[in-house]
């Protein structure tokens, strides 16, 4: 099914004839027992395989599996292509040696973020940046001037992201010998079987946690190697549903729901910049050139008109698409992402305020509506702001990890 639609629309995993299959499309239309699929990229991608929750607590518990093979991702190579990325990265990249990972984000000219994501050093000259729109044309302008080539290679590397507290123990028992070895946001090649596999530490989901980057043609045996390796460590896939509550709770944005990528917005003022976004740590002013730099450098000076906060709520009910309310009921903001934490035992959620408003001394209201028997009810809940992700282990930064 790799690289082709399949007419077999319903039965099979809600593929369209419009819609790709993932190489590992085999595997996880048989493992759905929902058929709750959603388009990625043009690719189907399951949102739940069985129940959200339980999918969740994979990731938490023991080891949880993503398709992460639709990312879009981009194969940066030429003599200029450092010089290329330093110029279109706010990030520093003078960390970036080939077995790094770095997370950064790229903006217009005018100070917004057009998408965030992470660049691998695979070799000298030789760079792969993923991320979760599409920008090729961008990158490609952006490209002039540099002796550069940027190729689109997301059908040529199939993805899996393999997360939670077992996950180290899974890969090892897979054959991935000095897996544990490997640091946060560093990457290394494993021999397994008859080839080798690509693995970086990164994830979505704010635990330990592992991408296994592949060839197609060897996805189906990995992904039959790697459940066989984890049988009696409780693995699971986990759909894009588990994913998000995980996301959330780490704190993580994500492109088209934290923030609209700057080149796609329709209404002016609805794009953001990195300092709106919660993300001037990636903002680097020594470098004396990178696109957007004279827009954030007047916008540090004169202070942002957003905020990204993270918010603490009262009672259970999610505040999905409320709004924000500060003491005096004025709306100050909206809230992008919800979602009760079963780790926390807390209401959380994201959320766009303009400033002042969104100081952790603040006490803001979210206007919740939700079912209540026949009909709909609103509820003003009062909110706490707080600085840390809601869920940050240990375990994400040790090395080796524990052991299971």
């Amino acid at each position: 099914m790799n690289g082709r639609a399949d007419a077999r629309a319903d039965e099979r995993g809600g593929v369209s004839e419009r819609v790709l299959g993932t190489a590992f499309h085999a595997r996880t239309a048989a493992a759905s027992k929902r058929n709750r699929w959603h388009d990625w990229n043009g690719y189907t991608v399951a949102d739940c395989y069985t129940a959200a929750d339980l999918e969740y607590f994979a990731v938490r518990n023991a080891t949880g599996v993503f398709d992460l093979s639709p990312m879009t991702k981009y194969r940066i190579t030429g003599p200029d292509a450092w010089a290329y990325l330093d110029r279109l990265l706010t990030r520093d990249i003078a960390m970036l040696e080939p077995g790094r990972v770095l997370y950064a984000v790229w903006c217009d000219d005018a100070g917004k973020v057009i998408d965030d994501g992470t660049v691998f050093q695979l070799a000298d000259g030789d760079y792969r940046l993923c991320c979760q729109e599409r920008h090729l044309d961008w990158l490609q302008d952006a490209a002039l001037g540099f002796d550069v080539r940027v190729q689109e290679e997301t059908a040529a590397v199939a993805a899996l992201a393999v997360q939670g507290p077992t996950s180290c123990a899974v890969l090892k028992a897979l054959g991935l010998d000095g897996v544990e070895a490997l640091r946060p946001f560093r990457h290394a090649r494993f021999a397994l079987g008859d080839g080798e596999e690509l693995v970086s530490r990164t994830g979505f989901t704010g635990d330990l946690g592992y991408e296994l980057w592949i060839d197609p043609a060897r996805a189906e045996a990995l992904w039959d190697r790697l459940f066989e390796a984890g049988r009696g460590r409780g693995i699971a896939p986990i759909g894009t549903d588990a994913l998000e509550l995980c996301r959330i709770e780490a704190g993580f944005i994500q492109a088209g729901v934290d923030f609209l990528p700057a080149t796609g917005i329709v209404r002016p003022g609805r794009a953001r910049s990195p300092f709106e976004l919660g993300l001037d740590w990636l903002v680097d002013f020594r470098k004396p050139n990178f696109n957007g730099r004279r827009a954030l450098a007047k916008e540090l000076r004169e202070g942002s008109r957003w905020r990204l906060v993270r918010l603490d709520i009262e009672g259970n009910k999610p505040a999905h698409h409320a709004y924000v309310f500060d003491r005096r009921r004025r709306q100050v903001g909206f809230v992008t992402s919800a979602a009760w934490s079963p780790v926390a035992k807390k209401n959380v959620a994201l959320a766009t305020v303009a400033r002042p408003a969104g100081e952790p001394v603040d006490t803001l209201f979210a206007e919740i509506y939700y079912q209540r028997e026949m009909h709909w009810s609103r509820k003003m809940a009062a909110c706490r702001v707080v600085q840390d992700p809601f869920w940050d282990p240990p375990r994400r930064r040790a090395t080796p990890p524990a052991d299971f």
